[in-house]
């Protein structure tokens, strides 16, 4: 199940990662052409910037950014604070962490839970991205899948105890 979840986080952040690298490829044109369109007003011409740029910012970032989120949990990259359980008994440290990992699932689903109430309302509604035209309901789908996937690897890891690797390099 580790090696699963292993892979499944990782090529779910490098998605998210394409994503990102795709929204700076988009970003970089259209400064490039604000850029050129400084340079075309001293010969009489415009160059336009991209149309709907900031509808596609707005949806793709909000689609990738918690796609990182169950890899870092993966990674037990979340923040946590050791100070009042530094010296308390190992197993008293376990029952803690087990804890914090259950709740951490149950606000992972709590979260999942009301990004899918949104999305039906928004799909609902009918709403579309204000230049672009896009629908914006599927927008939801990769934060909800991410918090599910988030969710069942805080799960995975109250069962089977998973170390934080501190190379940060993938294993597998």
């Amino acid at each position: 199940m580790r090696a699963v979840l292993e892979k499944l986080t990782a090529a779910w952040a490098i998605l998210g990662g394409v994503v990102l690298l795709t929204i700076v490829a988009v970003t970089v044109t259209n400064v490039g052409a604000f850029a050129l369109d400084n340079v075309m007003r001293f010969f009489g011409g415009t160059v336009s910037g991209l149309p709907g740029y900031e509808d596609f910012v707005r949806l793709t970032v909000a689609a990738a950014i918690p796609m990182f989120l169950p890899w870092c949990q993966y990674e037990r990259g979340h923040l946590s604070v050791d100070l009042f359980l530094k010296n308390a008994p190992a197993g008293f440290n376990r029952f803690i962490e087990r804890l914090s990992l259950v709740l951490m699932a149950l606000v992972a689903l709590f979260l999942a839970y009301w990004m899918v109430s949104g999305l039906q309302e928004t799909k609902a509604d009918g709403a579309l991205s204000r230049v672009l035209g896009w629908e914006e309901w599927p927008f939801y789908l990769p934060g909800i899948a991410s918090l599910i996937l988030w969710a069942v690897v805080a799960l995975a890891q109250v069962f089977d105890p998973m170390p934080a690797k501190s190379d940060g390099v993938l294993h597998g």
